[in-house]
């Protein structure tokens, strides 16, 4: 088990806007234990970051890849600024409006 705090960004592709995305995306987080954001992007992608212990955050970006919403039809999910950290930046994980 990674006790290492990790912290991620995400992009995911597909149609992943209209169709819950986000919602689903925070409820599946909150389960894993992690903290962030995500929201909607003008060019109807979702995109947010996740941050959490390190077992926790590549279940998750598996979960971004391969699951998403009820749907949705993800046609790529795209990983960046991995990094430790030595705290979370957040106390729990939101949707944005933007």
């Amino acid at each position: 088990m990674s006790a290492d705090l990790l912290s991620v960004d995400f992009e995911v592709f597909g149609k992943v806007q209209g169709v819950f995305f986000r919602k689903y995306t925070q409820s599946e987080a909150k389960k894993l234990g992690l903290v962030g954001w995500v929201r909607n992007t003008a060019a109807g992608t979702v995109q947010g970051r996740i941050q959490g212990p390190g077992d926790q955050v590549r279940q998750m970006q598996e979960w971004l890849k391969t699951t998403g919403s009820p749907q949705s039809r993800i046609v790529q999910a795209q990983f960046t600024n991995e990094q430790k950290i030595q705290a979370l930046d957040f106390t729990d994980f939101q949707v944005v409006r933007t």
